[in-house]
């Protein structure tokens, strides 16, 4: 018998309980053992709920129940989670997260903490809800020098982009139809100004290229600044708006990683991946390009993801397979200065105007003002960029995907 406790009883949380209910004989078959829920730590009370017996509010109970193999992390935050989830592992439980924020600022200190008391630590839920993503990037292509990572990495996003292009609903009026559908939060200023898509990107980084990035090291743009005549000056050009997260290495072994939202050629499959579906692609020296597409978020994809987990850890008790990446520090991270790319631009003016961007792509689109132009530039470094437009700031400035980047 493996017993298990879940810290936080919210959508994962509940998501988790419900894995163990319905698909417990399943599980115990493949896995050898039946795994039992024995905790459930929450603040408040669910008196009518089929797991009510289970509810504790003090994690000292499970910290020092010597049953307890496997403490699952719901609670999300980087405060509680990170001491409850510090108190498990020293108390030599292995812990299951998929909380991504608390993996992207203390991931490599709680991966050394395990691997000092002999326990695991796993969070493949914290960047792909339900799409498996870590297991492979850790294991299946370690046999490759990965030199990007790349991808969607935030549902709400995608779908309030996707409702953007699709139906001409300005950011607002998209945003609300996400948060009337249960895709976006009341507050969703971690999805739409980029903070989610960061903290996964971090966490790939770290796992495709050995060290910690943390979030305040990448720099990151959200949504919130789309237009609808950027969307329509994209479409002109056999083009979509994505939400990117990048992590690229470098020649020197150091990691430019950052969020933007990119202008995506529809030959590139990233361009159509819709709604709340993520797509992360991963480039090796030896596979190629590979790519993981699937619902990014959701309460049962992501209690799935947990699971896996737990069945994994619980598979090598005896024989822990440790994940591990090194710290990283001021200098691992190099700024973005140095990425050439092609811009669209949207700007104030006229053809004449621009003299001074160099060759550039004129793009239309149906009901522009007289004094508005949307132009496709020649690749270049966003300080090449300022300086051709001689302080003049465009409306909208978003980077191309780069040709050579679409999958073959």
């Amino acid at each position: 018998m493996a017993k298990i406790a879940i810290l936080g009883f919210g959508v994962v949380g509940s998501g988790v309980a419900e894995v163990i209910r319905v698909n417990g004989a399943s599980i115990a078959q493949r896995l050898g053992v039946e795994v039992e829920l024995k905790y459930i730590l929450d603040l408040r009370d669910f008196p009518d709920s089929p797991y009510a017996d289970k509810l504790v509010k003090d994690f000292s109970i499970i910290e020092e129940d010597p049953e307890v193999d496997v403490v699952v992390e719901t609670i999300g935050g980087a405060r509680a989670a990170l001491e409850f989830t510090q108190r498990a592992l020293k108390a030599g439980k292995s812990v299951v997260s998929s909380n991504k924020e608390l993996v992207a600022t203390h991931g490599c200190e709680l991966l050394a903490l395990a691997r000092a008391h002999n326990a695991s630590y796993r969070f493949e839920a914290s960047v792909g809800g339900g799409i498996p993503i870590l297991h492979p990037l850790s294991q299946c292509l370690t046999a490759n020098r990965i030199s990007e990572v790349r991808g969607i990495l935030n549902g709400t996003t995608n779908y309030i982009l996707t409702h953007m292009i699709g139906t001409g609903l300005s950011f607002e009026e998209a945003l609300k139809e996400a948060q009337e559908r249960g895709y976006a939060e009341h507050d969703p200023t971690a999805d739409v100004e980029g903070l989610d898509a960061c903290r996964k990107i971090c966490i790939l980084a770290a796992l495709a290229f050995g060290r910690h990035v943390y979030p305040d090291q990448v720099p990151t743009e959200g949504i919130t600044k789309v237009t609808l005549a950027d969307v329509s000056y994209a479409d002109a050009a056999r083009m979509s708006i994505k939400l990117l997260g990048r992590a690229i290495q470098q020649e020197d072994g150091r990691v430019m990683a950052y969020v933007a939202p990119h202008l995506v050629r529809r030959s590139n499959p990233l361009a159509q991946v819709d709604d709340v579906f993520n797509a992360i692609t991963v480039r090796g020296n030896a596979i190629g390009d590979v790519m993981f597409y699937g619902r990014g978020a959701g309460k049962m994809p992501t209690a799935s993801a947990v699971m896996a987990d737990v069945i994994d850890v619980l598979q090598h008790r005896r024989t822990q397979r440790f994940m591990t990446w090194e710290e990283g520090g001021a200098d691992y991270v190099v700024s973005t200065d140095t990425l050439e790319s092609q811009w669209f631009l949207r700007l104030k003016g006229t053809i004449r105007d621009l003299e001074g961007l160099g060759p550039v792509t004129v793009l239309g689109r149906p009901g522009a003002p007289g004094d508005e132009i949307g132009v496709i530039t020649e690749s270049m470094t966003r300080g090449e960029l300022d300086r051709r437009l001689k302080g003049s700031a465009p409306l909208s400035a978003m980077r191309v995907l780069d040709e050579s980047a679409d999958l073959a």
